[in-house]
């Protein structure tokens, strides 16, 4: 599970801004929150609306950029398809419009929990140069506080990894982490990090929906239940599907339509541009409610009715639904959803720019007007952000009025 994110210094965000999956503390929708076994309560949805260039694909792009650096060193000389993406060259870009962050790194802090700990994890990165990493690690069944190692002009391993060695070659490229999961793979810790990056958040664009079902469609059975039963709460007429791969591992999907007593059998790719999407997201939307991951989706409504991206969004917002604690973190210009019927207000938070070309990001739940004043829990808030009461102007990239938005 996520808790928090915090990037500095990466493309169109110069200063630091922070996203927090935690909850705040505020009375509507009590029923809809994550509670921890410890009794800390998270969000399991999170939207970012803004206008186009404003900077919301990068907010979640530096998450991946975070996770693809972590573990692209394990896959480097691999030959998984699966994971082909992670085998490609990184260069991270720090903002471009001063000087001065040009010559400074980019720095990533990220809170997330496993069932064993809570980590914190730190990387200040210079293009691809490590300059500063530090993990740290809260116990959930004591509660206990250490520190794991930090990197800056020397190692320092503690605690659980006081004992194990480093090389002296150590590359200035690679981060401590990547060489701890290479070097001790099957050490418990070690373990338990790497596997909550590389299968306990998950990332899913719009670029290639054929591509992405081909990597996402499994032999899972739970997988396409619960798509199917997706596809009957949405009405369409597909009654059933297939997955048959050739001997070239190359996938097709055939979905069934019933239409009175005929059935019908199609390609997928004869089907419309919006089911063939909808197949491309479903798989990661069961799987993630199956494992309890968090999905991380650039423009989740992007060709969905705005009725299907509604059920979505209810899906993980259903506590009896969403039972293992999974998270659905999106961008979107859809707003017949942006209402109080759907989310929280700590679930919709605004992306916009800054006078000198800088992404701010804030929250519904903190912003406050000329006067001081809060957004009420009923208030109207597709209607308000048209009319460009919470800064982020729909059909501008900048701020209105940047000294009001004090997130």
């Amino acid at each position: 599970m996520l808790c928090q994110f915090t990037v500095k210094n990466y493309k169109s965000i110069r200063d630091e801004v922070t996203f927090d999956m935690q909850a705040a503390a505020i009375s509507e929708h009590e029923d809809r929150i994550i509670r921890d076994k410890d009794g800390e309560i998270f969000l399991p949805v999170f939207a970012i609306y803004g206008p186009n260039g404003g900077g919301k694909s990068n907010v979640l792009e530096a998450l991946h950029t975070l996770a693809v650096k972590v573990l692209r060193p394990l896959y480097a000389t691999g030959d998984n398809e699966e994971r082909i993406f992670l085998q490609k060259k990184m260069i991270i870009e720090p903002f471009a419009f001063s000087e001065e962050t040009k010559s400074e790194p980019t720095e990533f802090e990220i809170f997330f929990r496993t069932e064993l700990a809570e980590y914190r994890y730190i990387l200040h990165v210079k293009r691809e140069v490590v300059v500063y990493e530090r993990l740290d690690r809260v116990k959930m069944d004591t509660g206990r506080r250490s520190a794991l190692f930090e990197r800056g002009e020397e190692i320092m391993l503690k605690g659980a990894f006081a004992k194990l060695k480093i090389s002296d070659e150590l590359s200035e490229t690679l981060p401590l982490l990547s060489y701890l999961g290479i070097t001790y793979k099957k050490n418990e810790v070690v373990k338990d990090v790497l596997e909550w990056f590389e299968y306990g958040i998950d990332f899913l664009n719009y670029g290639n929906p054929m591509e992405e079902l081909r990597m996402a469609v499994s032999s899972s059975e739970a997988v396409k239940h619960l798509m199917l039963q997706m596809i009957q709460e949405m009405d369409l007429d597909i009654v059933d599907f297939r997955v048959v791969k050739d001997e070239n591992d190359r996938i097709d999907v055939y979905t069934k339509h019933m239409v009175g007593d005929r059935e019908t059998e199609l390609n997928l790719l004869e089907e419309s541009s919006g089911t063939k999407k909808l197949f491309g997201l479903m798989p990661f939307i069961a799987d993630s409610l199956l494992s309890g991951t968090t999905l991380v989706i650039d423009e989740l409504d992007a060709k969905i009715h705005p009725v299907l991206l509604r059920y979505i969004i209810m899906m993980f917002s259903n506590m009896s639904i969403n039972k293992k604690k999974a998270q659905l973190i999106f961008t979107s210009h859809d707003l017949s959803t942006m209402n109080s019927e759907v989310f929280r207000r700590d679930e919709i938070w605004f992306v916009a720019k800054g006078n000198s070309q800088n992404s701010q990001l804030y929250s519904l739940v903190e912003f406050k007007n000329e006067k001081g004043e809060s957004v009420r829990k009923d208030a109207k808030f597709d209607k308000q952000y048209l009319e460009g009461k919470y800064g982020a102007d729909p059909y501008l990239k900048r701020i209105i009025d940047w000294g009001k938005v004090n997130a």
